[in-house]
């Protein structure tokens, strides 16, 4: 029996779906959403705000204030209002609205921005606006998710042994990329093992992240229009970026077969299988990193009315092929929707 007296204090670790009856192709998706948080954002979160009460920069009366497309702000609302901290979290229109709900439900301020950056993301919109407040008010403490070393230094101690544990033989891990502390964080540990574990990260289409031209996107989670600080290409293996019609068709698929996922586990399932139509054989281990459940997305990426809008009909009504427009995880090449990088992978 497990007992808590923190919402915290829970998640479950260990939770891993063979996707080889749904998806066509043995692929194992950990599943990082079943905790009070619905992420993997809890662990970043409570790494950082531990942290920062620690060094005392986090202390009585601080107003915690982050800039988050989602995830990241409802688990630092849910460890706010457990550690009685005020928190604000600045985003922006694409954050879905479940999703605001749920931020102030917990007890979050939410300040959304409408002014599109240079890149036509808002990142650097909400980051100046971030900026903008603790210079105002000495009692704001911005934990500043983007270069905090605690993002990614928290899954070198819990989701990276995690995985070595369950899968001792594990050939190639799909991790999506957002702020890369999932990624970074994965990826160095795994670099440290004697093993060899391939990481590949999985981008959206139109993200800057990884030095592709940037482009509208209208699935928060996954992508950035700044460039993360905390990321080294070094400890990444190889790149897939995923057009957003492919993370709705993985997304839809999974819900037929009761599987409801978010927009993130979407894009990182479909990275990974193109990955392995291309690169892969049956005998490899494959696992692909889950960040996210599918509730939040009720009012987007599963609303017929926000896929018409954004999509097209044909995407709403579900038509075949409507999605990606040609064979599913056909790995075309980088023309295709499912772009490869260039750099090769290490052997």
């Amino acid at each position: 029996m497990t007992v808590i007296s923190a919402p915290e204090q829970f998640n479950t670790d260990d939770l891993y779906v063979d996707l080889a009856t749904t998806l066509g192709r043995s692929l194992y998706l950990k599943c990082e959403g079943f905790n009070f948080a619905g992420s993997v954002k809890l662990k970043a979160a409570l790494g950082m705000v531990t942290e920062a009460e620690r060094s005392g920069r986090l202390r009585p009366g601080s107003v915690l204030v982050e800039s988050s497309s989602g995830n990241l702000g409802v688990a630092l609302a849910m460890i706010a209002a457990s550690r009685g901290y005020r928190f604000v979290c600045v985003t922006d229109p694409r954050c879905n609205p479940a999703t605001h709900r749920l931020m102030q439900a917990l007890g979050a301020e939410v300040r959304v921005v409408d002014a599109p950056d240079v890149a036509g993301g808002y990142l650097a919109t909400r980051i100046a606006l971030v900026r903008s407040m603790v210079d105002s008010d000495g009692r704001y403490v911005w934990l500043n998710q983007y270069a905090n070393p605690e993002n990614w230094g928290s899954h070198t101690v819990t989701t990276g042994p995690q995985i070595e544990a369950a899968f001792p033989g594990l050939d190639v891990l799909f991790v999506g990329a957002g702020t890369t502390g999932t990624l970074m964080g994965c990826a160095r540990y795994f670099r440290s093992r004697p093993g060899r574990v391939r990481v590949v990260a999985v981008d959206a289409a139109g993200s800057v992240t990884f030095g592709d031209r940037a482009a509208p996107r209208m699935i928060p989670g996954l992508g950035t229009s700044v460039r993360p600080p905390m990321l080294d290409e070094g400890y990444v293996d190889d790149v897939v970026h995923v057009a957003e019609p492919d993370t709705l068709d993985v997304c839809h698929r999974l819900a037929r077969r009761g599987f409801l996922f978010g927009g993130s586990t979407g894009t990182v399932v479909a990275g990974a299988l193109a990955w392995l139509a291309r690169h892969g054989d049956e005998a490899i281990t494959a696992v692909a990193l889950a960040p996210d459940l599918g509730e939040r997305y009720l009012d987007t990426v599963y609303s017929p009315s926000w896929l018409r809008e954004h999509f097209g009909a044909d995407v709403a009504a579900g038509t075949p092929g409507a999605f990606g427009g040609r064979p599913a995880f056909a790995g075309t090449g980088r023309d295709a929707a499912f772009e490869m990088p260039l750099q090769a992978v290490r052997s």
